[in-house]
């Protein structure tokens, strides 16, 4: 495990200690569980836009369905 120093508002960790005492743990295992928590929804973020990017890969106008040429894509409400 690796040692991370941070710099915090003197008001802001001490209601962080409050807080964290009222929940039995400490603001070191908050912290921790923050980045961790972090780390796993952007993962998760980056699995969703990948298949999304995939599903976009595999759609019908990619894979020979309709077509569009430059003009119509450009049409403006003629």
């Amino acid at each position: 495990m690796a040692n991370l120093t941070v710099s915090v508002d003197a008001e802001v960790l001490k209601q962080a200690r409050i807080r964290a005492l009222e929940n039995g743990t400490s603001v070191n295992e908050l912290v921790g569980k923050y980045l961790e928590d972090y780390v796993q929804r952007r993962e998760r973020q980056r699995k969703a836009l990948l298949a999304i990017l995939e599903s976009a890969k595999n759609s019908t106008w990619s894979s020979g369905g309709e077509k569009w040429t430059r003009e119509e894509l450009h049409e403006r409400g003629k």
